[in-house]
């Protein structure tokens, strides 16, 4: 194959072939089918030493007992899940977040420096994860935010463009006001990053706080505007499309276009 490539069949024959296994799959199912599923990467960690690496976003309790299992097998894991969207990705500047032994990060750094830029190992397995549901919090909230002051601004009268400009400014400054606030200004919702894999990372943030009996109120209220815009069709839409369910309830259209 081009590049130097090896086509694999299966999960288990990339785990026998190579000392690195990575995976970056939706859900926390999918990561477990790959891991544990028949001829999954488990099945082909038959030499002690190998390193796998876990790059999807799923439920931190599950990372630590996938990380209890294959360690078990003489392997070592890390959950490394990222934040940068497209961008990020094809700049090679994510963020990654990364959870496991110092030894399997410092074996595993010179392959996240080839993807990323911002790159810190927060602490055990797990807490990888724990770092990116957190990361989808913020991010879920400031869309939020973002989307509301501009509703709130565009039914007011003022010219919702001038007012990012001036917000852009002060202290509410954000880079989701930047990026974001320009794509709901210009309509534009073509993901990035959509509205379904973000509805999914909120509904781990809600599970979690409901284990560890913290109240996540601000979350719930963005994951049911994300239900909202779901059930309106826009699952596969930038998740900056959240605008669109504020917009419904205020029976009203931002025109960035004057």
């Amino acid at each position: 194959m081009e590049g130097g490539g090896t086509e694999c069949t299966t999960p288990a024959e990339v785990a026998t072939a190579t000392e690195f296994i990575i995976t970056m799959l939706p859900n926390t199912p999918d990561v477990e089918a790959v891991l544990f599923g028949e001829n999954g990467v488990a099945s082909g960690l038959t030499r002690k030493g190998k390193l796998v690496i876990d790059m999807s976003s799923i439920a931190p309790l599950a990372t630590k007992a996938f990380a209890q299992r294959i360690r078990e097998l003489g392997a070592d894991y890390l959950d490394a899940p990222v934040s940068g969207g497209d961008a990020g990705a094809k700049n090679a500047t994510l963020t990654i977040m990364v959870g496991g032994s110092e030894e399997a990060f410092g074996r595993a750094k010179p392959l996240f420096e080839l993807m990323g830029k911002n790159i810190t190992l927060v602490g055990a397995n797990g807490d990888g994860q724990t770092t990116k549901v957190a990361n989808q919090i913020i991010v879920a909230l400031t869309i939020e935010a973002v989307s509301e002051a501009l509703v709130f601004a565009a039914k007011a009268g003022a010219d919702p463009a001038k007012v990012r400009r001036a917000l852009m400014g002060g202290f509410a400054s954000s880079r989701i006001l930047e990026v974001h606030g320009e794509r709901l200004l210009k309509r534009n919702f073509v993901p990035g990053f959509r509205i379904e894999l973000h509805q999914k990372d909120l509904g781990l943030a809600l599970e979690g706080a409901k284990a560890l009996g913290v109240s996540l109120p601000n979350t719930a209220t963005c994951q049911e505007l994300f239900n909202a815009c779901v059930a309106n069709g826009l699952a596969k839409s930038d998740h900056s499309a959240m605008v669109r369910a504020l917009e419904l309830l205020a029976n009203f259209i931002i025109d960035g276009s004057r």
